[in-house]
């Protein structure tokens, strides 16, 4: 079976270079679907930029998104008519768009997509995320048909919560994709 191209889809105003994604990207040339606005994302977008990656990878692609990203997948895979060259998706830290705060802060993504994923996803979640609280991830893995872990009090599970290169991460998303 062909090893699927990862693409990192970061969250709002990117990642840093101390963020583990970023970290993922230098060691393991993971491939960052890049936004062309950052600090104003527009769902639209965003979705559009991440349907352009995965009709232009040759074989089929694992997406590896945080925070934003993870509502990104929601609304594009709702959408998408390439969701099949998905194999996997893990989904991490994701933000609740429909909190009044970041409502206002980044607006355009509520409601947040809610149907079950067409493609095999885990979710990791903290539950001291100052962006979504434990519930609400669970709620939306329920939603998305993921599976959930919960990583403990790790934040926003970001360059702050100091995880370096996250091999336990790697570890799971290599996991996953050989459940494929």
């Amino acid at each position: 079976m062909t090893s699927p191209q990862i693409l990192l889809l970061p969250g709002w105003q990117n990642s840093d270079p101390a963020h583990w994604q970023s970290r993922w990207e230098a060691i393991y040339g993971d491939r960052r679907v890049e936004q062309h606005d950052w600090m104003r994302p527009l769902r639209g977008d965003w979705s559009a930029r991440l349907e352009e990656e995965v009709i232009a990878a040759s074989g089929p692609v694992a997406i590896v998104a945080h925070s934003l990203g993870c509502v990104l997948v929601a609304a594009w895979a709702a959408h998408s008519r390439n969701a099949g060259k998905v194999r996997a998706a893990l989904l991490v830290a994701p933000g609740d768009l429909e909190r009044d705060d970041l409502r206002q802060m980044i607006p355009g993504w509520a409601p947040i997509v809610r149907q079950p994923l067409p493609f095999l996803a885990l979710m990791i979640a903290a539950d001291n995320d100052p962006y979504c609280a434990a519930e609400r991830s669970r709620e939306l893995a329920r939603d998305w048909g993921a599976n959930y872990i919960d990583a403990g009090a790790c934040g926003h599970i970001n360059s702050e919560s100091g995880l370096g290169d996250w091999p336990e991460g790697r570890a799971l998303l290599t996991d996953l994709l050989k459940e494929h």
